[in-house]
């Protein structure tokens, strides 16, 4: 049975091992078949525009492609939690991104819309995923700001220590 949205960071930390300042998911808003939305609220104080720009703050694509990445994320273990326990000895990693564009800057003050879309999962022999690919869409005000196909591999954690 899938969790209640909305999903706050508490229980956002539990299934995600990103921490501050690489954990880009604030909020899940949306939780349905194949699909999850998330919200990331883009401040000024975020580290990233120390750099880029300090002038001109623009939040990194390939941040808003590792936020969609954490959302897609998100949603085996909230759509089934019962499955994604009986999986807890594997961590899903990001393994490919294709199709990728950046169509709006995203600034400070933004609330970055985050829409991962579930299209594929391969099983393995015993009926668990072992690939998932998914299509991501990030808007500001309904505006998309990128949008991209993403796919992940599920590997034992114990390889990246967990």
């Amino acid at each position: 049975m899938p969790v209640k949205t909305p999903v706050k960071q508490n229980k956002i930390r539990e299934i995600l091992p990103h921490r501050y300042p690489f954990l880009l998911v604030d909020r899940v808003i949306e939780l349905a078949e194949n699909k999850i939305v998330a919200i990331k609220n883009v401040t000024a104080n975020e580290p990233f525009f120390n750099g880029h720009f300090p002038d001109i703050p623009i939040m990194p694509g390939v941040l808003q492609v590792e936020a969609l990445a954490q959302t897609a994320g998100l949603y085996g273990p909230l759509w089934d939690p019962e499955a994604a326990e009986a999986q807890k000895d594997k961590m899903g990693v990001f393994s490919k991104v294709n199709n990728c564009t950046f169509e709006s800057p995203v600034v400070p003050g933004d609330t970055l819309t985050l829409t991962a879309t579930i299209t594929h999962v391969e099983k393995d022999a015993k009926g668990n995923p072992r690939r998932v690919s998914a299509h991501g869409e990030a808007s500001v005000d309904g505006k998309i700001t990128c949008r991209c196909d993403l796919e992940f591999a599920m590997i034992p954690a114990k390889l990246v220590g967990r």
